[in-house]
């Protein structure tokens, strides 16, 4: 497929092209996310909280209602709709069904969703960054064998702002190199921030880079976030095809299941992105997923340089992925839409 860039094998496409996928959508937040200048997921660090609600009412919904106008990530002074609107494009083109599942944000959806964790994540720099990530983790995999019953897709998006922070410090803490490899929100990835973070929440709980290589909740408990646990979860518990749909969070939630579930098939596992995560020059999302043998890695690119709408922002290193945008795209491909006709569909709706 012209429109599916593979970085690994692209055999396992054949094995979803003629299925009917149904999109989940694992959404929770962190107080890393208040760090000033750690992301971009949102026009002030105290409106991130509000980013996974918004993000995924306005996919559902066509509108968000927790707050008066969609999430924006702020270059300077140049606003980046966020990712939904993409997501929202191909699935709505592609008639791909959606549903929420919370694993802790601080702030509710107006809208049903399966409750799999109830409570936020922590600044990591405390050490204590989530509260019992293996029972995070068996819920998860509870919902994804009930999901599993329902479809024979399961595609799995994230909204959670400070993600790559928190991910950097999972894989961190269980030996991956990932240094100068995790991608961000903003053109100016603020790597040294991300690494000074993470170096006081694994001071703070007691550990060194690679301590937590065979422990991955402990490592998550530490400095990561209850999205990579929930995540990991429904993926070991479906019976079906499962895409993670994201960019190197996705990594952080291969780790955490290759420690958890020694026997999982990571060929059966695509990781699909964006061309602007697959590209980014400041990181490599291929580097860290060779280190997890198995793993192929897609990108789609929805040639936003065509747009005239802050779109355009995407192709200068802004926002580049988010609720499963590279992974609802290629599903959408799957089934027969055209990338041009996504790209259409969004400049209609923002």
């Amino acid at each position: 497929m012209k429109d599916v860039i593979s970085y690994g094998s692209s055999k396992v496409l054949e094995k979803i092209r003629n299925t009917n996928p149904l999109f989940v959508c694992v959404i929770a937040t962190t107080k890393t996310s208040r760090i000033p200048g750690i992301t971009g997921a949102g026009a002030s660090p105290e409106l991130t909280d509000y980013t996974p609600a918004a993000d995924v009412e306005l996919v559902m919904c066509g509108k968000t209602m927790c707050m008066p106008e969609i999430p924006q990530t702020m270059v300077g002074s140049a606003a980046t709709p966020t990712p939904a609107v993409i997501t929202k494009a191909a699935l709505d083109l592609a008639e791909i069904p959606f549903m929420v599942a919370d694993a802790g944000a601080a702030v509710k959806p107006n809208l049903p969703y399966v409750n799999v964790n109830e409570k936020p994540g922590e600044d990591i720099r405390t050490g204590k960054a989530v509260l019992g990530s293996e029972e995070i983790f068996r819920k998860g995999k509870l919902l994804g064998q009930t999901l599993s019953r329902l479809t024979d897709h399961l595609v799995i998006g994230e909204s959670t702002p400070a993600g790559t922070t928190t991910a950097f410090g999972v894989l961190t803490a269980m030996g991956y190199d990932v240094k100068g490899k995790i991608s961000g929100s903003t053109p100016e990835n603020p790597k040294k921030l991300k690494r000074q973070v993470v170096n006081e929440g694994l001071a703070a709980a007691g550990f060194s880079d690679g301590d937590l290589s065979s422990e991955p909740f402990k490592a998550v408990d530490a400095v990561g976030d209850p999205m990579i646990p929930a995540v990991a979860g429904i993926a070991a518990g479906s019976s079906v095809p499962v895409t993670l749909a994201g960019g190197t969070q996705m990594m952080a939630v291969c780790a955490v299941l290759k420690e958890a579930v020694p026997e999982f098939n990571f060929e059966n596992l695509p990781i699909a992105t964006t061309i602007f995560v697959a590209e980014d020059k400041t990181a490599d999302i291929n580097y860290i997923s060779n280190q997890i043998p198995g793993t192929n890695v897609f990108a789609v690119d929805p040639e936003f340089e065509r747009s005239e709408s802050g779109l355009k922002n995407y192709t200068n290193g802004a926002v580049k992925e988010g609720v499963g945008a590279g992974g609802a795209m290629m599903a959408a491909i799957l089934k027969g839409v055209a990338v041009a006709d996504i790209r259409r569909r969004i400049e209609e709706s923002i």
